[in-house]
């Protein structure tokens, strides 16, 4: 079997393996990955609101937002080795700042804009995940081909779209 396919299938039943022993309450977690995603704009909007209008209350406020955040946060990666928090913070922001340059665009009726934007958002939404399930090896993924997993891959949707069909399976919302 090929090597890729086999790491495609052993990510698979670690998926299944998550599920099944309940170890993240993944509807709540993934409520909760969207609210941090909020702190982290929230933050950045006191930092321009502050730099604006020279007011450094704003500055001041950065403070406990980010306290909130870090605290939340930590209850999504619980463990994590190397830049994978820093990493995660940042997968998090890019994934908001493109869902709303893409929501922006669609608004101004530019929908194939819109929907290659909607696309990286969730694929750095999905390798957030990804890395914070501890479902893939951080130094793996720059190996795997950009278009296919092997020659035999028909979907080419490469490891950033696998990668998002099985999370957006494993982090159903609508599971209760």
């Amino acid at each position: 079997m090929d090597d890729n396919i086999k790491k495609l299938n052993d990510f698979i039943d670690k998926v299944d393996q998550m599920k099944k022993q309940d170890k993240m309450d993944l509807s709540s977690d993934q409520d909760l990955s969207i609210a941090i995603m909020n702190l982290v704009s929230i933050e950045e909007h006191f930092f321009f609101s502050g730099a604006k209008t020279e007011n450094t209350e704003y500055y001041d406020m950065i403070k406990d937002v980010r306290e909130m955040r870090k605290e939340l946060l930590k209850k999504i990666i619980k463990e994590y080795d190397g830049e994978v928090w820093c990493i995660s913070k940042h997968l998090l922001a890019a994934s908001m700042r493109l869902m709303e340059v893409g929501t922006k665009q669609l608004g101004m009726d530019k929908k194939d804009e819109a929907y290659d934007l909607f696309g990286k958002a969730y694929n750095l939404y999905s390798l957030f995940w990804g890395l914070n399930m501890k479902l893939i090896d951080p130094g793996e993924i720059k190996k795997i081909d950009d278009n296919a997993l092997n020659k035999d891959d028909k979907e080419k949707k490469g490891f950033m779209g696998r990668l998002g069909v099985l999370v957006k399976k494993a982090v159903d919302c609508c599971l209760e």
